[in-house]
């Protein structure tokens, strides 16, 4: 594998935890909450959201210029 890729994976990793434990310790408790009330879906953004975040656009940026 290509280290941004690992990068985008562990990034990705990071962010699903950290969306599961927004959904734990803050999350909508009485349901009414679409996105903070499901665990999964919180986990889904989270990931989500770490690969955007490790998303190393200059590695892309290269390859096109190429």
């Amino acid at each position: 594998m290509k280290k941004p890729l690992i990068k985008m994976i562990l990034f990705g990793i990071a962010g699903a935890a950290l969306g599961f434990a927004y959904y734990y310790f803050i999350g909508c408790r009485t349901g009414t909450c679409p996105l903070s009330s499901n665990p999964y879906i919180m986990t889904g953004y989270g990931f989500f959201t770490g690969v955007i975040v490790g998303w190393d656009s200059r590695i892309w940026r290269k390859k096109q210029e190429q």
